[in-house]
């Protein structure tokens, strides 16, 4: 946990000697806490006092990276247990879960489709993250040979899963610069296991059944020399697991116990088509840092992709389009005029359905600063000044021939002052976007 000023000023040496270009030790330890200077300013500071510093300074949860390149996941590094708090800032990674007992075609298939889990949604790409290998028996070779090829044929992160130390070993050594994660060290394999992700400089899942017994076994695998740590615990039901994972958030964040410093991980075990979705969500809600599942369909993944998306976001800075006027289709100068708020979920919304209508159009979006439209309207950011602003900013005028203005439903009240304002003929759409394609085919009719 990091220090107040405070705190920081106790440790200090209290000489107020301005060494460190501040008039006194005080004034220094402020900017210590605001983390605008560095600590070897002070050239009178213990080392003990500088080590305090330089530990309370770290992140309470690490940063672990897992793959390379454009697929790589970072996990951790997340400082608070509510995101109105501040924001969380590395979404967990999603997972699926091949087992090498599959035929090759089989397996060929499934990465594949894995392979092509990927999302637009809102303007933003979502997809998954992570293939995790499995091995189903005790064949080393056939374990080997399956993450080769799994690894020729997805850029995706990779989890090593077994319960043969030597077969982990084995595989993550042919696949080291991919930077997989191994799976996962107990108190009967750890040693052997830590000290092959600190020689490969490998991710190392920790597992232990309990909490007190992860909090024992953690320390140890930091002794052996692995120190690139993700958390798991034993299997047991959806209750007990999110609290095992709300503790693992909770310890370093609250309670200062750095030695569950580290992101966690899951896997899922039900056979439920459905349920596997639930439980994915609830962990990703509760902190999770890695979620493992077998389901694989798009119907599965899309839910649990679109929960990290609106989980992962910023609250306090929605997500946003540029505010212009944008054509849908072969617009011209008869094409309708639509009117709407730079809120991405609002404008994705509405585009969807004009595409949907198949006549072209200009879809405006407002600038609300990332309000949708009655949140904006409430907050005075979608006016009839605003959106007569747009209109001309956006070159409307030059664009069609035509004086007609359609607004959303929710907000018809600002009809005749936007007309008075704007000189337009101002159109009531519907209240809800579903309603837009039938709309606009009654206008083209209309004429």
């Amino acid at each position: 946990m990091a220090f107040s000023g405070l705190d920081i000023y106790k440790l200090l040496p209290k000489t107020n000697c301005r060494k460190c270009g501040f008039p006194t030790c005080l004034a220094f330890a402020m900017q210590l806490a605001k983390k605008a200077v560095s600590v070897e300013k002070c050239p009178e500071i213990t080392a003990a006092a500088k080590a305090a510093l330089e530990a309370s300074a770290q992140p309470p949860i690490k940063l672990i990276t897992v793959g390379e390149g454009e697929q790589k996941l970072e996990i951790g590094n997340e400082n608070v247990l509510f995101r109105h708090e501040e924001k969380f800032f590395h979404p967990a990674g999603v997972g699926i879960i091949i087992n090498d007992a599959a035929s090759d075609e089989e397996i060929k298939n499934r990465v594949e489709h894995v392979n092509k889990l990927s999302f637009e949604r809102i303007g933003q790409q979502i997809s998954v993250n992570l293939i995790a290998v499995r091995q189903a028996g005790s064949d080393k070779a056939r374990f080997e040979a399956v993450v080769k090829k799994v690894a020729e044929l997805t850029k995706l992160g990779i989890v090593l899963i077994s319960a043969d130390a030597a077969s982990l070993k084995a595989a993550a050594a042919h696949i080291a610069k991919r930077k997989p994660i191994i799976h996962a060290a107990n108190k009967e394999n750890y040693q052997e296991l830590a000290a092959a992700a600190k020689e490969l400089s490998l991710p190392l899942v920790v597992k232990a059944d309990t909490l007190e017994e992860l909090s024992e076994l953690i320390p140890a695998v930091n002794s052996a020399g692995a120190n690139d740590l993700i958390l798991q615990t034993g299997d047991k039901p959806v209750n007990k697991k999110i609290w095992d994972l709300t503790q693992i958030r909770r310890m370093p964040l609250k309670k200062n116990n750095r030695v569950f410093g580290y992101p966690s991980l899951t896997v899922i075990k039900s056979n439920d088509t459905y349920e596997q979705v639930i439980e994915a969500c609830d962990y990703i809600l509760k902190y999770t840092g890695i979620v493992l599942l077998e389901g694989f369909e798009a119907y599965q993944i899309l839910p649990i992709l679109t929960l990290r998306q609106n989980i992962y976001t910023d609250p306090q800075k929605p997500l946003q389009v540029e505010p212009k006027a944008y054509p849908i289709g072969q617009v011209n100068e008869n094409s309708p005029v639509l009117i709407t708020t730079n809120f991405s979920l609002s404008y994705y919304t509405v585009l969807g359905e004009v595409e949907a209508s198949k006549i072209p159009a200009f879809l405006i979006s407002v600038d609300t600063e990332g309000m949708s439209v009655l949140t904006a309207w409430a907050a005075e950011k979608f006016t009839p000044d605003k959106i007569n602003e747009s209109i001309k900013k956006f070159g409307i005028p030059e664009k069609v021939k035509h004086k007609n203005i359609v607004i959303p439903g929710y907000v018809a009240v600002m009809s005749g002052d936007l007309e008075e304002k704007s000189g337009y003929r101002i159109i009531v759409g519907p209240r809800e976007a579903a309603g837009i394609p039938s709309f606009l085919k009654n206008i083209q009719k209309a004429g």
